[in-house]
């Protein structure tokens, strides 16, 4: 197989190759939460704590809609790191075709359907009147280029499956930098308010999905597609949509109760709405490395899967626990220290001290729980890398009802405190589900693609032999 620009890990250390592949993932997760991290300031710094809240109040909703999409596209890139990994160049090519044109048609369906429906899904969620108009205008702008976010997440995460974790970062970076400017002109400048925010974010992500396509066109050749290679296939569109629909329902299952608890934070006011939106975009930045990790082991595990090294998988899930707990720890530690500087990047502490305070809180609550949050990310995306979407999909309704049960019982009881451990209580009953699945699972595979191997035990490792016909 042509191997120009991709990179291969079924073979090396599973260590070196997870460091290596993530690091760019890692910056890539960074400078997108980016696009998030410098609206949210910019808003909170220039516009006021009120229009901080107009923006923090989408974000429920936006995980749910874009979350759908981004899903969708995670999933649709599954067969493709398996057909890579198990050196089918045929299938890689068919696979890609098939995920280009599911994931344009439903994007503009999701963009039009969401547009529409953005403001009465505002109301539902209790929106404070006095924000909602603003909060519909931004998130309006947001649903309404999803083809955008789609192109640079269908692009970068094809890529991806082939190896190339860098080159999605490369224009993600450079398409940060062109958020940061737009943000600044559009809304300082043009007076745009919140609505100059999503429209840098949009012009952003398409700027940096043209990008990773162009490289595709250019320097994949595996990617060269002949008409056979674009010839409807009704059992393969079938395969795809049977990866990226439970993908993308599990986010917006997932979702479903953060905007349960959006709905409880929006009756505790404006300011508990601003305090979360702040303390949220911090707790996000933190969590970057998880999403890198996850989507590391994501390819990892797919190409490992379509080889059939299931020792591979485990070791790389190993290697990876160690090197996210090391950075729990660490975070926390920063968290502890530094939680109150760090938020009075979007929020001034002497014009809102309470909501500086809250804030805090929440944002130290949610630290304390990151352990949790890394294996939530890294067992999901091992196991759905192996192609069981629909496992990782009921994971997120453990999430989904952890949420609404903060929300509904929790939160009336012991109001902002309550909330603050609405994601924590998510984490940990995922984790609860995840972890019996996955050891599940890897015995599962192991009987059926290993059927004549016998387990030996040899110190701390277990060797899978082939029999003596």
């Amino acid at each position: 197989m042509s191997r120009t620009m991709t990179r291969d890990l079924t073979e090396g250390r599973p260590l070196k190759l997870i460091v290596s592949f993530a690091l760019p993932m890692l910056f890539g997760v960074l400078f997108q939460q980016l696009y998030s991290f410098v609206d949210t300031a910019i808003v909170g710094r220039f516009l006021g704590a009120e229009r901080l809240a107009a923006v923090g109040a989408t974000g429920s909703v936006n995980f749910l809609v874009i979350g759908l999409c981004l899903g969708l596209c995670s999933g649709f890139s599954i067969p493709i790191a398996q057909a890579f990994g198990a050196k089918d160049e045929t299938e890689v090519r068919r696979c890609v075709w098939h995920a280009v044109v599911l994931s344009g048609v439903l994007s503009v369906v999701f963009a039009v359907l969401s547009a529409t429906l953005c403001k009465p899904l505002l109301r539902l969620m209790n929106t404070p009147e006095e924000i909602l108009d603003h909060s519909a205008s931004y998130i309006g702008i947001i649903f309404a280029t999803i083809p955008c976010c789609v192109l640079y997440n269908m692009a970068g995460g094809i890529l991806r499956s082939l190896g190339d974790s860098r080159t999605p970062v490369i224009f993600l970076v450079l398409a940060s930098l062109v958020n940061i400017l737009l943000d600044l002109f559009l809304i300082i400048v043009c007076k745009m308010d919140v609505a100059g925010a999503a429209v840098a974010t949009a012009v952003s992500q398409l700027l940096a999905g043209i990008g990773c396509v162009v490289v595709m066109i250019r320097r994949f050749p595996v990617l060269h597609m002949n008409r056979e290679d674009r010839r409807p296939d009704a059992a393969l569109a079938k395969k795809m949509l049977g990866t990226g629909l439970p993908m993308g329902l599990q986010f917006s299952i997932t979702a479903i109760g953060s905007v349960m608890v959006q709905w409880s934070v929006n009756g505790l006011g404006v300011n508990a709405v601003a305090a979360v939106s702040g303390g949220g975009k911090l707790s996000m930045f933190f969590a970057c490395i998880f999403d890198a990790l996850a989507s590391t082991m994501a390819t990892y595990a797919g190409q490992n899967m379509g080889a059939r090294k299931l020792d591979r998988i485990h070791q790389g899930l190993r290697c990876t626990s160690v090197l996210g707990i090391v950075y729990c720890v660490c975070a926390f530690g920063v968290v502890a220290l530094f939680a109150r500087p760090m938020l009075g990047l979007f929020i001034d502490a002497d014009a809102a001290p309470e909501v500086t305070s809250m804030g805090v809180r929440y944002l130290f609550i949610n630290a304390s729980f990151y352990i949790p949050l890394l294996f939530v990310n890294i067992v999901r995306l091992s196991i759905q890398g192996m192609g069981f979407t629909r496992v990782a999909m009921l994971a997120g309704l453990f999430e989904m009802v952890a949420r609404t049960v903060v929300a509904l019982f929790v939160v009336p009881a012991a109001g902002f405190t309550g909330a603050c451990f609405a994601n924590p209580a998510a984490w940990v009953a995922a984790d609860v589900f995840l972890f019996p699945c996955y050891f599940q699972i890897m015995r599962s595979l192991r009987q059926r693609l290993m059927p004549d191997a016998q387990e030996v035990r040899t110190g701390r490792k277990i060797l899978r032999l082939r029999k003596a016909a």
